[in-house]
This record gives structure tokens, C-alpha cells and sequence, in this order.
């Protein structure tokens, strides 16, 4: 969903060299995380199934044809689709 860097860990062994790849969140990370806030908001048998069928879609699509509708219980702005007129 979104393209946000993650934070990498330092590892015993360092990095390679000339290894400078960053980790990448899931672009379907956002959802998963409504999904989790979902179940801390109220009843988890009515708060899950909408958000995780959301995220279930998301994981199904191909990069790029993701949902866009909104969150339920995050406060971010949905993922919105650019058209390519040519």
C-alpha cells in the first residue's frame, strides 16, 4: 500500500558488501494493520470480517489493483490508483 522504507536491524554478521538493498513494507501492510485494530474494538466477531475481507482482497490482487476503499479504524487516507491517459 504504501511504499515506506523499513527500518533495518543490525545484525551480527553486518551486511555484505556493497549490499544496500532497504527493506520494503507489504504493499497490503495497511491493512493487516486494520485488521489488528479491529480486533481491540469491541466485539472482534462484528469489528474483523470487514476489515479482513479488505486485506483478503488486497492479498489476492495484483500489485497496483489494490482496494481503495477506506479504512476502518485507521486514520489513513486509502490508497488511490493513477490512470495513465495516453
Amino acid at each position: 500500500m504504501s511504499g515506506r522504507e523499513v527500518p533495518r536491524r543490525e545484525s551480527p554478521w553486518g551486511l555484505p558488501d556493497g549490499d544496500t538493498r532497504q527493506p520494503k513494507a507489504h504493499r497490503c501492510n495497511d491493512r493487516i494493520e486494520d485488521v489488528v485494530q479491529a480486533c481491540f474494538e469491541g466485539n472482534p466477531f462484528k469489528t474483523v470480517p470487514g476489515p479482513f475481507k479488505l486485506f483478503w482482497r488486497c492479498m489476492q490482487s495484483k500489485p497496483g489493483e489494490e482496494p481503495t476503499e477506506p479504512f476502518y479504524y485507521l486514520q489513513l487516507a486509502p490508497q488511490t490508483r493513477e490512470v495513465k491517459l495516453e
